[in-house]
């Protein structure tokens, strides 16, 4: 039997390898316990940019990290040829640019901070949808049966039945209540992502992308929060809520000191290999450091700090250490309970 992989890395080492020297890649960190933290610090590739148990969850009784293997085997080492052939600069086939890109969009979607954003947005939206699609389907099956005609059974295969808990309840008065239960979570989340890599990847408009250079005496830093979709009016008007289909959308993402894969939907890119100007290049620069959401990583020390102070709170970095330190039991015992 393979033995099950706990240690959940968000932002993959094959990754986070072009920016490390001899296994250790310079970490700047956002939240730190205390000032005494060096501004800097070199990691460990293998224990940095992880969560245990990020991925894994509960199929019947049994812990699985299928969805961590099929992360592997379908975006993370199909593209490890292409991203060798960005930095050596060697010649793109149209497949390299199809795992490239394939790469990129499971990058988007698998971060703690996107995690963050989803649970928040669920918990807004999710109840109002379930309402909505019971009472929808509720009165199907009322129209059906008045006509004594069979009930209506979904070809809809895109919700997993177990992510979701259905009974009857009996009302004094007669008759019933149908209620639908969920857990906003783990589960919910991966069946998303998973969601978003088959279905909707397969959807996406085929945009033009090429590689950008930093220019000479700069060089590109990365994240814990790499991929950056951007609304862009200008250097001082600009935000990261941009979308894979959203006209005149920017989208870059790092993938190495001197090399940015880009694309600006529906409009034409620079050649590849083009090196910009210092000035645009400071911008970019600056977006991928805001952009960041625990870590920021680089090459060499720098100005970082001057872009993006970090937090110092004991507190915070406490609560936050418990939560993920709670994160596997608080979800394993969701989706029991789900299942029971």
């Amino acid at each position: 039997m393979q033995q099950l992989r706990k240690d959940n890395h968000y932002v993959p080492k094959l990754y986070l390898k072009q920016w490390a020297d001899k296994g250790q890649i310079l970490t700047y960190r956002l939240l730190v316990p205390s000032d005494n933290v060096p501004l800097w610090k070199k990691q460990s590739l293998k224990g940095i940019a992880f969560h245990q148990h990020l991925y894994t969850y509960l199929a019947g009784q049994e812990e699985t990290d299928e969805f961590e293997r099929w992360l592997d085997n379908e975006f993370e080492n199909p593209a490890e040829e292409a991203i060798r052939r960005v930095v050596r600069e060697d010649r793109m086939l149209p497949e390299h640019w199809r795992r490239l890109v394939r790469f990129a969009v499971a990058l988007d979607v698998r971060t703690p901070a996107r995690l963050r954003q989803f649970i928040r947005r669920q918990n807004e939206t999710l109840q109002t949808l379930m309402d909505e699609s019971m009472q929808s389907s509720v009165l199907k099956m009322e129209q059906a049966a008045q006509k004594n005609q069979p009930f209506p059974i979904s070809s809809d295969e895109s919700v997993a039945p177990s992510l979701f808990k259905i009974s009857i309840e009996t009302l004094p008065e007669g008759g019933g209540q149908v209620k639908a239960e969920t857990v906003v979570g783990r589960r919910l989340w991966i069946w998303q992502m998973r969601h978003l890599l088959t279905k909707t990847l397969g959807r996406l408009p085929t945009h033009k992308w090429t590689i950008l250079h930093a220019p000479d005496g700069m060089s590109w830093p990365t994240s814990d929060n790499p991929l950056i979709r951007l609304n862009f009016q200008d250097s001082k008007n600009y935000d990261f809520g941009g979308g894979w289909g959203v006209n005149n959308g920017d989208i870059l993402l790092p993938l190495s000191p001197k090399h940015l894969l880009y694309t600006c939907i529906g409009n034409q890119v620079w050649p590849r290999g083009t090196t910009l100007d210092v000035k645009t290049a400071s911008l970019i620069r600056k977006m991928i450091i805001e952009h960041a959401d625990r870590y920021v990583f680089a090459e060499e020390a720098s100005d970082v700090h001057l872009i993006r102070p970090r937090l110092v709170c004991s507190e915070t970095f406490k609560n936050e250490l418990s939560t993920w330190q709670n994160w596997h039991a608080e979800q394993c015992r969701a989706e029991r309970e789900m299942q029971s």
